[in-house]
């Protein structure tokens, strides 16, 4: 055995708390409303295009940054939406799903010692990314109930050292949607500090209420200083697949693939073709798409006020954050615990989102992307706690 058996980096973080809990919703039986996949089928014409991929025996190697009818896909729907040109062959790069997406960014755009400026409560991996890129982290907390920030502590976490800045919208783990004001303030910081926007917006396509999704690259001045990340992974149910990509600018583009292909070296070929099919589907799909995890997300908000849950009521995404104060246990931990091996339910710790943990101790996730009649099982099974009493 080494006498340091990992690096010093690794020593840094943990393991995913989210995969964790799904392997305890395994161990025990547990309904699992911990991690966000969803337990029903993606859409027929997607699984019918990856099919016909492998049956045309597209089995190697694609070109590294992306096969080409994807990376156009990816363009052509993203100026189409949202009126912002895109080259396909200058600034997309397919990778493994958004997660290896992020990292090539971080490790192709930061180095040792810059600042990265990281929302929390946050999707757990982006601290890791950080610390992998030999980056400083500066956490910016958004507030409770509307998940807001403040101005002035955003800007106190700007300096010389800052190289980038981290957006998911819709968020996960709050379900927060960054108005255009809000991203009107980060990119007048941008512009004023020179600093990179990285903005995960994987759920774009989920929102609720009216809310609208503005991608950062189309606030003022920030074409050439944003660096976009999606995938098929949320919007077409096929968090498995692995395939995400990159929108950068030119001028950073070769220094992402050049990570990407010593990462990764490509996608899953047959699923980038899928991939393609699935950027055609038509209008009626998102819209569909939105309408059913709105009525997902208002049923797992009854059953858990029922049960004396404090709700935090999403406008994205589809997650909900919940305070659990009221119950008494010790922390969040202990209650996600407790609900997996004595409720048979599984939910995240608030804490995992934080990186302070006591600023999550009395929050817990619970993911609404299940069928109907899991998130009944849910409500079946979490009816036999008792309601803290008021």
């Amino acid at each position: 055995m080494p006498t340091r058996p990992g690096s010093l980096k690794a020593d840094q973080f943990t393991e995913s708390v989210i995969r964790e809990m799904t392997r305890l919703a395994q161990r025990h039986d547990a309904v699992n409303l911990s991690q966000g996949f969803p337990d029903f089928a993606a859409p027929d014409a997607v699984k019918t295009a990856a099919r016909d991929a492998i049956a045309a025996d597209i089995n190697q190697y694609a070109v590294t940054w992306g096969a080409r009818p994807l990376r156009e896909a990816v363009a052509h729907e993203f100026t189409r939406r949202h009126g912002i040109a895109v080259d396909p062959d200058a600034q997309v790069t397919v990778c493994c799903g958004s997660t290896e997406a992020m990292m090539s960014t971080m490790l192709a755009t930061v180095d040792p010692g810059d600042e990265v400026v990281v929302f929390e409560p946050f999707y757990e991996n982006y601290g890791p990314d950080a610390i992998l890129s030999g980056a400083v982290p500066r956490y910016v907390t958004l507030h409770e109930p509307d998940w807001t920030f403040d101005p002035d502590a955003l800007a106190a976490a700007f300096n010389e050292r800052t190289r980038a800045i981290i957006i998911n919208s819709p968020n996960n783990p709050t379900g927060k949607v960054f108005t255009p004001a809000e991203l009107t303030v980060i990119a007048e910081l941008c512009q004023h500090w020179d600093v990179l926007a990285i903005t995960d917006e994987i759920y774009e396509h989920i929102l609720y209420d009216g809310c609208r999704h503005v991608p950062m690259v189309a606030i003022e001045g920030m074409v050439g200083r944003t660096v976009t990340i999606n995938s098929l992974s949320k919007t077409y149910s096929v968090t498995g697949w692995r395939v995400g990509w990159t929108i950068a600018p030119a001028g950073l583009t070769g220094a992402i693939r050049k990570v990407h292909d010593f990462l990764t070296v490509g996608a899953a070929a047959p699923l980038q073709e899928a991939g393609a099919a699935a950027l055609a589907m038509p209008e009626a799909y998102y819209t569909e798409l939105a309408a059913s995890y709105q009525r997902r997300r208002d049923q797992l908000l009854a059953l858990l006020e029922r049960q004396g849950f404090v709700c935090y009521k999403p406008d994205g995404a589809y997650y909900v954050m919940t305070d659990i104060a009221d119950f008494g246990f010790a922390d969040d931990v202990a209650f996600a615990r407790y609900l997996v091996s004595e409720v048979g339910v599984a939910v995240v710790p608030g804490s995992s989102f934080y990186h302070d943990p006591a600023l999550g101790r009395t929050k817990v996730r619970f993911t609404f992307c299940k069928r109907d009649e899991t998130l009944r099982e849910a409500g079946r099974r979490l009816e036999a706690m008792k309601a803290p009493a008021v």
